[in-house]
């Protein structure tokens, strides 16, 4: 096992968001994360990577154990060097190339030599589809292309895990499936990858695990295969069908 979480808890003011999660991952795992809107997938995500301060609960990495709730800064710290995350909105750098978005964190978290964080910058774009927009802004390029470059800034520090926040969400129809390409590529090469997404295609071809979370809690899990086949739940059934769309 490489990544879990145990009993997850996590409110908002009066607004209980996560209500006791548990989720497993093991390494060359694509979980999908899937439920209608409010369920709690993207705060279940950025407590994992400690982006929210959970309420309560448990984070096991690599056999390594850590209170959610009272982590240390250092070990936070320590535990995002092993993992990336890509944004709905991609936050890159509006003044900086897509070059030089990936190669910031090398050189300022990381320490790495320029020269070094240069090479293995333009070896992500390149495998992102980007070789030919690697000296080009953020305003120059599509948000399919954004959030390639996105993706190849979470490559480039080669991570454990890399998690996914709705990638495909703020485009149009007709970019998502550039981003989804590179993603399933990902997958094929082993990469870990947890994927909160609306987009069920994805889920069902690409990953190997499926969660779908409704009222703060794990309704169902399992393989996707049989998730999208026959799926235990009636509430996981009936979301399914709609296409995701439910509110």
């Amino acid at each position: 096992m490489l990544l879990s979480v145990n009993n997850v808890h996590k409110s908002f003011g009066s607004l209980e968001v996560l209500k006791g999660v548990d989720l497993s991952v093991s390494r060359g795992d694509v979980v999908a994360v899937l439920g209608p809107s409010g369920s709690g997938k993207t705060t279940l995500l950025r407590c994992m990577n400690f982006l929210e301060r959970a309420d309560e609960g448990t984070l096991t990495f690599n056999g390594e154990q850590f209170p959610l709730a009272r982590i240390s800064k250092k070990d936070a710290a320590r535990l995002r060097k092993k993992t990336a995350f890509v944004f709905q909105s991609y936050n890159l750098f509006l003044n900086k190339t897509a070059l030089q978005n990936v190669t910031e964190g090398l050189i300022t978290a990381r320490k790495m030599p320029r020269a070094e964080a240069e090479d293995i910058g333009r070896q992500a774009l390149e495998k992102v589809g980007m070789a030919g927009r690697m000296d080009h802004y953020p305003s120059q390029l599509s948000g399919g292309q954004q959030q390639r470059v996105a993706i190849a800034r979470a490559m480039a520090v080669q991570p454990e895990v890399i998690y996914f926040d709705e990638p495909a969400s703020a485009l149009d129809p007709e970019l998502t499936g550039e981003v989804l390409a590179v993603m399933r590529r990902l997958a094929e090469e082993g990469q870990t990858l947890i994927v909160v997404t609306h987009e069920l295609g994805f889920a069902r071809t690409v990953s190997s695990r499926t969660v779908f979370m409704e009222h703060g809690v794990v309704v169902e899990e399992g393989p996707s295969r049989e998730i999208f086949t026959c799926p235990r739940e009636e509430r996981t059934r009936a979301f399914l069908q709609t296409g995701g769309t439910e509110p």
